[in-house]
């Protein structure tokens, strides 16, 4: 079975068939760099970042680009608010960015060009479109003429006459039609500014995305992603201004992701509902935000709450008993295989091809990670205090680690040292049991206990956790 998307475009699921064969080409807008990312902003960064991870782990070569939006109308509010310049808010807010990204185990793009760093591609672009007669200057400010591209609309899947309906021209605008969107803006008193054959300005959000897919991925690429809120008008616009700039088709797939409700309402700043990934991460850490993210299949909204957190936090412990457990039978294991190895082993590769098919099916995080559970259950029943072969406690930690690699969890292991005392009074109990002294023995447990040390006694020895 081929890989299925649900593709915007077309309204339907689709195989996913690439333009070169074993290579994927895909972008994903990112953010504007001017406050922390928000919960709602994390859900396309972890989603899009394990549809990268699986078609690898499916051995396509990704190119993947994801940008920053360094130049925008808020970056400069908050610039003038804090008396900077606009790219110290810009480059503390990537900074910002990528602190949450690596807590969120993001891993970094092929290619995060910066829209500033693309100014010459913009304007040629740009220039291209006023030639083909798309695009006009107005007052030194350029101007996209959605009525020129009989397709506008194709993407939201609203004629253009509708789409007018809710349009109007706000003050200090000068263009032709209500629909029509700035590509190029002149530049205000204050405003950071480039030169151009316009005048000085600078770009309009949409034709920067443009221009960095086409640089850095070509004229048609495979697939296209971002969150819900970006299909129209941004992604709109994108498509219109790209496919009458180059006359070619700009993305196969297009792929949006649901939004996010807080307590069951639509997460907005204007409701107060609104929380940053670092305000959630130093309550409940970053793992179960991710947890969390892709606990739904993308499409569908997903509902943020401290309940619900926290028992993403529980289900993550979960997996990570599992795991921890599989090291501690195989620090214990027997060189010797046991005769019903070979059959556990072979019942594990149900689970992959469980969690395949989950993901196969237009990237349902939500099977595949029922998925990695079953597989937990085998590995507890088969496993897990069964005084199991080293080959098989491999095998239960190789697949283990391969299925939650793809899904970028249980990240955080860490190998846990003793200081030497508690050793001692743990190799202390064990020798009292031995020599069936049981007071002694409860004693010292009860003092690891109150240490913040729980021991449990297996018949491969004693295990211990933290509280």
């Amino acid at each position: 079975m081929k890989m299925k998307v649900y593709n915007t475009l077309t309204r339907q699921k689709e195989e996913l068939v690439p333009i070169t064969p074993g290579e994927i080409k895909m972008y994903a807008c990112g953010p504007t760099v001017y406050n922390f990312i928000h919960i709602g902003n994390a859900r396309p960064l972890c989603i899009f970042d394990i549809l990268r991870r699986y078609l690898e782990y499916r051995n396509y070569k990704v190119t993947f680009v994801q940008n920053f939006t360094d130049i925008d109308d808020k970056i400069i509010k908050r610039a003038n608010e804090e008396n900077i310049g606009f790219s110290e808010v810009s480059e503390k807010y990537i900074k910002e960015f990528w602190t949450d990204a690596k807590g969120l185990n993001v891993n970094e793009a092929t290619v995060h060009p910066k829209a500033t760093e693309n100014i010459d591609n913009i304007i040629n672009i740009i220039s291209t479109l006023i030639e083909k007669g798309y695009a006009y200057e107005s007052q030194g400010d350029v101007y996209f003429s959605t009525k020129k591209f009989d397709e506008y609309g194709k993407l939201s899947h609203q004629p253009l006459e509708d789409l007018e309906a809710g349009a109007r021209i706000m003050v200090g605008e000068v263009k032709r039609e209500p629909m029509d969107f700035a590509v190029w803006k002149a530049a205000k008193p204050g405003e950071p500014s480039w030169d151009s054959p316009w005048g000085k300005g600078r770009p309009g959000w949409h034709i920067e995305c443009s221009a960095m897919v086409c640089r850095y991925l070509g004229e048609t690429i495979d697939i296209h992603c971002g969150g819900q809120d970006l299909i129209f008008p941004h992604h709109e616009n994108e498509i219109a201004q790209s496919e009458c700039f180059t006359g070619k088709p700009f993305a196969n797939y297009w792929m949006h992701n649901g939004y996010i409700n807080v307590d069951n309402v639509k997460m907005s700043k204007s409701l107060g509902n609104f929380f940053t990934v670092r305000d959630v991460a130093e309550k409940y850490g970053y793992e179960p935000i991710r947890y969390l993210l892709i606990s739904s299949q993308y499409r569908s909204p997903i509902n943020y709450s401290a309940e619900i957190i926290e028992q993403c936090s529980s289900a993550l412990a979960r997996l990570y008993t599992c795991r921890d457990s599989i090291d501690f039978e195989l620090k214990n294991a027997a060189d010797d295989a046991h005769d019903s190895d070979a059959a556990v082993i072979e019942g594990f590769g149900k689970y992959r091809e469980q969690f395949i098919t989950a993901m196969d099916d237009d990237l349902n995080t939500a099977d595949a990670i029922a998925a990695i559970f079953e597989l937990v259950r085998d590995i507890n029943t088969n496993v897990v205090g069964k005084g199991a072969s080293k080959k098989l406690c491999e095998a239960a930690a190789e697949i283990f680690d391969e299925l939650t690699g793809v899904l970028g969890l249980v990240y955080n292991r860490k190998a846990e040292e003793l200081d030497s005392d508690i050793e001692k009074l743990i190799e202390a109990r064990t020798q009292a049991r031995k020599d069936k002294n049981w007071a002694e023995a409860d004693r010292i447990r009860d003092e690891l206990k109150a240490m913040g040390i729980v021991l449990e006694d297996t018949a491969q020895g004693v295990k211990w956790h933290r509280e």
